[in-house]
């Protein structure tokens, strides 16, 4: 269920998604606003559920993780244990930084950080051995053109 903003509201998410190290005074200045306003309106957002969490975004290069794969899956597997087995897999591992279950002819696509194809073969071998998969393509990005976690408010 979307819930209702208004302008001043958006102003605050948009900002926040930038950078949430701001003091609540450069926040609210940077909005036009009071402290006590914006500071009620991040709670109630908070307590909505329209943020999540606030979080340090990292530069997986800085850190040696140099490859992003895109995991095409496909399964033959469609019963409930086979899922919660594969759901679990996904979630145990790190190295997976999203994971979509999709429409049409693959089932699920993960996007996977690693610092190199050998990496990636041994979370692949990993992923394997714990659960039955049809078919696995991996995508190496070459280049990362965009990437964001700002949503457009």
């Amino acid at each position: 269920m979307a819930v209702r903003l208004d302008a001043l509201d958006r102003k605050i998410l948009a900002e926040v998604q930038r950078d949430t190290t701001r003091s609540l005074d450069e926040l609210a200045r940077i909005v036009g606003s009071s402290k006590t306003p914006v500071w009620n309106r991040i709670r109630k957002l908070r307590e909505a559920g329209v943020i999540r969490s606030e979080v340090a975004v990292l530069d997986p290069e800085a850190l040696g993780f140099d490859a992003c794969f895109f995991v095409l899956i496909r399964t033959s597997e469609h019963e409930a244990e086979w899922q919660n087995r594969f759901l679990a897999a996904l979630r145990a591992r790190p190295e997976v930084l999203e994971a979509h279950r999709l429409a049409g002819e693959i089932d699920y696509i993960l996007k996977v950080r690693v610092e190199n194809a050998r990496a990636y073969d041994r979370f692949y071998q990993a992923l394997i051995a714990e659960v039955k998969i049809y078919n696995v393509t991996a995508l190496l990005s070459m280049e990362e053109i965009k990437a964001t976690t700002a949503l457009p408010v």
